[in-house]
């Protein structure tokens, strides 16, 4: 069952509606976007004729996201395929990657779009999330980003480089630096990786740990940074194009998934916005928007 809060939006149905003044009511209160399916939109629409589409319903759910690439994704499932489908997404966008996770433990989301697998069991770890989720739908590339520097070989002794303080995330900028071979991790330790568990550090980096969203904004007084996809997206940086040294998206197991709490494990507007998600016409969409590998579908 899902649970009882004021905004239990899960299986609501949203009834289109829709003589010509209710549409134009609607269209005010969305400030100019189109209303639910089902609206007419003909300036000369008769009540019969608005009646038609009266039977038109369809379920809403209410999803976090990170605003880029995850909710441009959702966006284009919600335009192009959710209707089909019998869904409607309200998609609520998030800016860090704490808030997503507690506005789905507590009733305000029905799922959340924004993180991969290491982040996610650390977060259900730490506060007992009861969270289950689907197959991964996209990788958003790590990059070591610099406004100072053309190449990794070029970084000085001593260089002051950005790294992420989210622990589920610094042992993947760690382990981008050293695939480089800049520095030696101690293998045993793994995703818990942390700056603490650097064997050599040849050329005595300083690691600078930041909140994630705030790499970018502090690039320009480092001498580089490992920021994450999407906050490098929405900087307009291309990791491809602008990094120096990129993740490899092949066997990549930090794909991001939709989350959902484990007692709507069963319900069939989730399985189906999934199935959206991971669908041929996503594919092409996120192939077609990210034409550079900026961001690589997972599936």
């Amino acid at each position: 069952m899902f649970k009882n809060t004021r905004r239990n939006w899960l299986a609501v149905p949203v009834v289109a509606a829709l003589t010509l003044g209710l549409a134009a009511c609607g269209a005010d209160s969305n400030d100019g976007e189109s209303s639910s399916a089902g609206a007419t939109g003909g300036e000369e629409a008769s009540g019969d004729e608005a009646g038609e589409d009266e039977t038109d319903e369809l379920t809403v759910i209410k999803i976090g996201a990170s605003p880029t690439p995850h909710a441009v994704i959702l966006e284009f499932v919600d335009t192009e395929l959710a209707a089909d489908a019998g869904l409607k997404l309200d998609i609520e966008t998030y800016d860090d990657y704490v808030l997503p996770n507690r506005a789905l433990d507590e009733g305000d989301l029905d799922a959340n779009f924004f993180q991969h697998l290491p982040y996610f069991e650390a977060q259900v770890d730490e506060h007992g999330f009861e969270f289950d989720h689907f197959p991964g739908i996209h990788i958003e590339p790590y990059a070591l980003y610099s406004s100072k520097h053309d190449a990794a070989g070029d970084l000085p002794d001593g260089a002051q480089i950005g790294v992420t303080s989210d622990p589920a995330n610094q042992a993947r900028t760690l382990k981008l630096l050293a695939q480089e071979g800049l520095i030696e991790l101690d293998e045993s330790v793994g995703d818990e990786a942390s700056i603490f568990d650097v064997t050599d550090n040849p050329h005595n980096f300083e690691f600078v740990e930041l909140a994630p969203e705030q790499l970018v904004h502090s690039l320009e007084d480092l001498d580089a940074a490992v920021i994450n996809g999407n906050f490098a997206l929405e900087a307009e940086l291309n990791p491809v194009k602008d990094g120096l040294i990129v993740e490899d998206g092949e066997d990549n197991p930090y794909a991001n998934f939709v989350a959902f709490r484990s007692e709507d494990a069963d319900s069939d507007a989730l399985k189906k916005l999934d199935e959206l998600l991971r669908s041929d016409a996503t594919r092409e969409f996120i192939a077609e928007k990210w034409d550079s590998g900026e961001i690589v579908p997972a599936f």
